[in-house]
């Protein structure tokens, strides 16, 4: 397994991830023309955060999004992951730990992070125990949300 940061020439896998992580958590059909336009923004704009693949036998089986949160308490930022999915395929193969591990690997080597965040929904307790596995905690902090209307 080769876990490393995504190139453009990545954009169509992690667009079907996305697609398909949005269609099995939330039931939901992302637009593609938007979602390709969000991921290569974010490929194209270091400053925003960075995406990981990992690769098995040249074929990508897992991926993960991270963007940054500055911290003036800590002067450092947040680590947020975002957007995980691994193939059917390729669940329960330590896939999230190899990818969990290499960004705490590039947190340090940039000096640290305020701490890594992530949301998952409530009901998916399989993700929940793998993430108290590799030591997060649940966060004091509940998530209030308003979506603009336009």
């Amino acid at each position: 397994m080769q876990i490393r940061k995504a190139e453009l020439a990545d954009v169509p896998a992690l667009v079907a991830f996305n697609q398909a992580m949005a269609a099995e958590t939330e039931g939901l059909r992302l637009d593609e023309a938007t979602l390709t336009l969000g991921v290569t923004t974010l490929l194209q704009r270091a400053e925003k955060g960075f995406y990981l693949v990992a690769e098995i036998a040249g074929e990508i089986a897992g991926s993960l999004l991270v963007t940054f949160e500055w911290s003036d308490w800590r002067a450092k930022d947040y680590y947020w992951i975002q957007s995980v999915y691994i193939r059917p395929e390729n669940r329960r193969q330590g896939i999230y730990g190899r990818l969990y591990q290499r960004v705490k690997e590039l947190a340090e080597a940039n000096g640290g992070a305020a701490s890594f965040r992530l949301y998952v929904e409530q009901e998916n307790t399989r993700a929940q125990q793998t993430y108290q596995a590799l030591g997060m905690e649940q966060s004091y902090y509940l998530m209030y949300e308003e979506k603009p209307t336009a």
